[in-house]
């Protein structure tokens, strides 16, 4: 028999679960499965305690309750932003009509991919993340890898409970399915490429959530203007929490560059591996691939799927309703860079509505040009001459018009055999990150870090650094 759920207590909502017998139902039979992939494939190390945000409610003051929790024991809750009465399609040809509270049936379809394929990314990063744990650097690194798996966790669950109260069998065919595939896995892997690769040490999780969960950011943002309302409303709460995510990746890229630069003056080289330290080429390894493989998570450049999703009133721009356009965009126009069979580039002048996975991507190419900008200016402060840089958009590519070109970080197009003999230059090595995972011992005692990072300028909701974050069994 299906776990009998107290709705109060085990999972905090907003959408009245209580009241709802057929999706307690779905989500009795469920819950049991979820709470068997989080003990196989959630973190490997067990705690007493995290000092974990759970929210309880959507206002101000529920979204946001701190203390320690039994890590099984978090209350993923569904919540979805209060809802606008008046709220009106911004885009597409059914602008200005109503939004829907039900899905349309000529888009049932399409609205129910959509949903699986955000979905699919949440236990995926989880996954990805399983073992980190065994090596953080602090208690409160330590306690910000438990606050993003069980967030990630409760995502899942906001995007089940659209499959299951709007999708029926199918809905809950998909919501299972979301649990029997595995980060990885050779016959069921995740459906996007970045959720795939490994998370083996920690410059990897924090360029982890600094340029994939910002990817995240942006594809939650054009799922909130969409035109079905509870997929709307469910992914503005979302954007809330998505927040401290990248947060985390901001702030420990920042660390270490912190700590890289420290090193350096205090023994006057770049040659910082001896000492501890990662060096700044080899940080600048870790911007290109993982940045490179954010990307290709927009798609392909031109895409009649997202032109017919926009159309449709699926899926929309990223901050659509203050676009100062007519929000159909059949009459407008865009340039689009290419590579050129003969090693040039070129560019074709395409219809705007056939580039909005392009539109997105250059959104986030200006925002993640911010934090590199924000290493930049520590080295610069350090009195240290080098700078990191993004690499041009068609380097490292498997998806899109690059894919298949020989692109360098410059831009510049070579044939295979110059690709080949840079790519140890510009990729992180084998080597490169077995001297990574090298540095990568845990320290639990309160108050300590691991020398190859600074601890943070201030802890979480107004404790020290040297707070005990998580209880260690």
């Amino acid at each position: 028999m299906p776990e009998k759920i107290d709705y109060d207590a085990k999972i905090p909502n907003n959408v009245n679960l209580s009241e709802d017998r057929r999706l307690q139902r779905a989500l009795e039979g469920w819950q049991p499965k979820f709470m068997h992939w989080w003990g196989e494939m959630g973190p490997t190390l067990e705690t007493q305690g995290v000092y974990l945000r759970t929210a309880v409610s959507v206002g101000r003051e529920g979204w946001a309750h701190f203390d320690h929790v039994n890590v099984p024991d978090y209350r993923w809750g569904i919540f979805l932003a209060e809802r606008d009465p008046d709220r009106r399609i911004a885009f597409g040809e059914h602008q200005g009509e109503p939004v829907w509270q039900q899905v349309p049936g000529e888009y049932r379809a399409d609205l129910q991919r959509l949903i699986v394929i955000q979905g699919d990314t949440e236990p995926a990063s989880v996954e990805q993340q399983k073992l980190l744990g065994l090596t953080a650097p602090s208690l409160y690194d330590l306690r910000n890898l438990f606050q993003v798996n069980v967030e990630e966790g409760r995502h899942l669950w906001a995007m089940v409970y659209l499959l299951h109260a709007y999708f029926g069998r199918e809905g809950r065919d998909e919501a299972e399915g979301l649990l029997l595939r595995n980060s990885g896995s050779p016959d069921a892997p995740r459906i996007l490429g970045a959720f795939n690769e490994e998370t083996a040490d920690w410059l990897a999780f924090y360029m982890f959530t600094y340029f994939t969960d910002r990817d995240g950011k942006y594809q939650l943002g054009t799922l909130k203007e969409s035109s079905f309302d509870p997929l709307s409303r469910t992914c503005e709460f979302m954007l809330k929490e998505e927040a401290h995510h990248m947060m985390v990746g901001t702030t420990g890229v920042d660390r270490v560059v912190i700590r890289s630069a420290e090193l350096i003056r205090e023994h006057d080289t770049l040659d910082i591996g001896p000492h501890g330290g990662i060096p700044l080429d080899l940080i600048q390894k870790y911007i290109n691939f993982h940045y490179t493989v954010s990307l290709d998570l927009f798609g392909s450049e031109t895409s009649t799927n997202a032109a017919n999703y926009y159309t449709a009133g699926l899926k929309g721009r990223w901050q659509e309703t203050r676009r100062k356009d007519d929000h159909k965009l059949t009459d407008d126009a865009r340039r689009l860079e290419k590579p050129a069979a003969d090693g040039t580039w070129t560019s074709e002048e395409l219809q705007a509505i056939l580039l909005l996975n392009l539109d997105l991507r250059s959104e986030y190419v200006a925002d993640c040009q911010t934090g590199v900008n924000r290493w930049n200016k520590i080295l610069a402060e350090a009195g240290i001459d080098h700078t990191f840089r993004l690499p041009h958009p068609g380097f490292n590519r498997e998806v899109g018009i690059n894919s298949g070109h020989h692109v360098t970080p410059d831009g510049t197009i070579v044939d295979e055999a110059t690709w080949e003999a840079g790519k140890r230059k510009w990729l992180p090595t084998t080597e490169d990150l077995a001297f990574v995972r090298s540095l990568m011992h845990p320290v639990y005692e309160r108050g300590k870090i691991a020398s190859w990072v600074a601890p943070p300028r201030q802890g979480i909701n107004g404790k020290p650094f040297d707070y005990e974050y998580v209880h260690l069994t």
